[in-house]
């Protein structure tokens, strides 16, 4: 997948790699771009940039590819508002997001591209701002010519700044499994290291609408179309914490207090972070008849509390919790994990008749019950889907 080329485009890149990657009589044209199109087995894809081998013949259409199907746009077509972001600034994440496509990057680094251009610049290709200028920072990610990110005139090019922030991101070692503002940060050497976090929900949101769920799909791979399955990553930064049917479900007319879902694994299965966040319980939270009782045995119905159990808090505010470990688990309060990161293992400690997980998901950082979200929509939306 390219972005928009022509032979003036090609021979201007052969005298100077550093060059502009799109031609400026064209760039308009990336600037007006929105795809929602249903493909690939019915996962909905969308591609936010041109063909290669688009001709010169300016006829007014435009033509993109995706999933096999070629889709006329309307290049006249403005791009939506997305939460407090005009048409122009979302023509700006476009624009990351179709750089990121073209070299390949795996959609989470789309995802990480554009929170980051969030925080530095609200996606807005910014000149110098005479008195008000951080040192000689330009353009959407705010780079530093005198640091070496390319001229002034580089810089302030979309489509050049977003090519050199990925570049430098895909060589940070695990950077589709760190935390977004680590990876983040890994690339910007920013002064606010723990900025760039709050913006990955709505970030995560952009991406899905400009590609029609394309944050939904596994980071893991580059191919669109597929949810992150068992194991793997989604764009959103989301996985499975375990392998397994869901069991029970969340509250239940039978159980309308149960407020997660019970997940089917074996004792001793591995039970990893969900995502990447902070955990800021980790403890035996067991008792019988008001007494403290050990997570260390089984535990039964009459047992009341999660037993060996973690809560963890995401950027966004999202919260999970993981319960009913057959042993003490792995992290401690105060702990950043990553996502994947073993917390400990199956069992069936506390509130439980036999060996699984219990997983919550939460809203808002609130742990209590009035938080809680259904587990199973809420990976669904995060691309990494239960079961």
């Amino acid at each position: 997948m390219s972005i928009v080329s022509s032979e003036a485009a090609s021979k201007e890149r052969a005298d100077d790699p550093a060059a502009p990657r799109v031609p400026k009589r064209l760039r308009p044209l990336v600037w007006t771009l929105a795809v929602l199109s249903v493909c690939c087995l019915g996962a909905v894809v969308s591609i936010v940039q041109l063909l290669s081998d688009q001709s010169d013949e300016e006829d007014g259409n435009v033509v993109l590819a995706g999933c096999g199907t070629n889709v006329v746009i309307d290049p006249d077509s403005e791009f939506p508002e997305i939460g407090p972001y005009s048409s122009e600034q979302i023509g700006n994440a476009a624009v990351i997001i179709a750089v990121g496509q073209d070299l390949e990057v795996p959609v989470r680094g789309w995802v990480i591209a554009v929170a980051t251009a969030m925080q530095e610049s609200r996606l807005t290709n910014l000149g110098h701002l005479g008195e008000d200028n951080d040192h000689d920072s330009l353009g959407l990610f705010q780079q530093r010519p005198s640091s070496g990110w390319g001229t002034p005139d580089q810089v302030t090019d979309p489509v050049y700044a977003s090519t050199k922030f990925y570049e430098k991101l895909v060589k940070i070692d695990d950077w589709e499994t760190l935390p977004l503002t680590v990876a983040a940060q890994r690339v910007q050497i920013s002064a606010f290291p723990d900025a760039y976090a709050k913006h990955e929900p709505l970030a995560t949101e952009i991406v899905n609408t400009l590609t029609g769920g394309g944050a939904n799909v596994s980071a893991v791979s580059t191919q669109l179309g597929t949810c992150a399955q068992p194991g793997e990553l989604s764009a959103a930064g989301w996985m499975s914490p375990v392998a397994g049917p869901v069991w029970s479900g969340f509250q239940t007319p039978e159980r309308p207090t149960h407020n997660g879902v019970d997940i089917g694994a074996p004792r001793g299965a591995t039970v990893v972070a969900a995502s990447s966040g902070t955990v800021i319980t980790s403890e035996c939270n067991a008792s019988l008849h008001g007494q403290p009782y050990s997570c260390d045995v089984d535990g039964s119905p009459e047992v009341a509390g999660c037993g060996w159990y973690v809560n963890i808090l995401h950027a966004g505010d999202y919260l999970t919790r993981y319960c009913h470990f057959g042993s003490a688990p792995l992290v401690k309060e105060g702990d950043v994990v990553q996502a994947g990161q073993i917390l400990g293992y199956v069992g069936s400690s506390g509130r439980s008749s036999g060996p699984h997980l219990h997983y919550e998901t939460h809203l808002n950082a609130d742990r209590s019950p009035a938080g809680a979200v259904d587990p199973v929509a809420f990976m669904q939306q995060m691309g990494a889907p239960l079961g």
